[in-house]
């Protein structure tokens, strides 16, 4: 067994074991930090896959940016641990019932999971060959030349999905002082400044 080998059960074991981690902590600041560790073990299996961009993705927008973000967010949340741990207990069959009928729906399609005649043909005429360009040059070709159109409805799909949670979830609370920009801007001297007529002996 070469060192290839040896590394891609290496992260495929951290990777399983982190995702379990994931599901069953009861902490979110912990399954966060196993959610971390199950990108940056599918980080190294794409390295040893080849995609080493997609591994860098990984990393920089995943790991860098959005988990730590959700990190942030679930340690500055008033998180009430105690209340999670009993909803856990109540919910623990139910959980496990769903649980066992997607692995039965897992076990179903990967046995029955062939590959056609000509995919290898049809992926191979998309994809320009690897010894002509490098990974990243023939993703980039791919992504910004061949299916651009498909790549911005794509993202004008996830910025849509973006702009509706954030109306969905914005709640206008009342009794709070807010900044009016405009009146900030066009007040005068005779609304900024108040003279006090102060009489001697006397405080304001």
């Amino acid at each position: 067994m070469d060192v290839a080998a040896i590394a891609f059960y290496v992260f495929s074991a951290v990777a399983v074991g982190a995702a379990a981690l994931v599901v069953i902590s009861k902490n979110p600041v912990h399954s966060v930090l196993w959610l971390i560790t199950v990108f940056a073990s599918c980080a190294g299996l794409f390295v040893l896959s080849g995609a080493e961009f997609v591994a860098m993705l990984l990393i920089i927008v995943y790991v860098g940016a959005v988990m730590v973000l959700f990190l942030f967010v679930v340690m500055m949340i008033d998180v009430d641990f105690a209340k999670l741990r009993a909803g856990f207990a109540k919910f623990l069959p139910l959980g496990a019932v769903i649980g066992l009928v997607l692995l039965v729906e897992l076990v179903l399609v990967i046995g029955v999971w062939t590959f056609g005649e000509t995919a290898l043909e049809s992926r191979a005429a998309v994809a320009p060959a690897l010894e002509d360009v490098s990974n990243t040059r023939a993703l980039g070709r791919l992504i910004y030349t061949d299916y651009v159109l498909l790549f911005q409805a794509s993202g004008l799909v996830l910025f849509v999905a973006m702009v509706g949670a954030i109306v969905l979830t914005h709640r206008r609370r009342v009794g709070i002082k807010r900044q009016d920009v405009l009146a900030q801007m066009y007040r005068d001297r005779a609304q900024s400044v108040e003279l006090k007529n102060v009489k001697p002996g006397q405080g304001v």
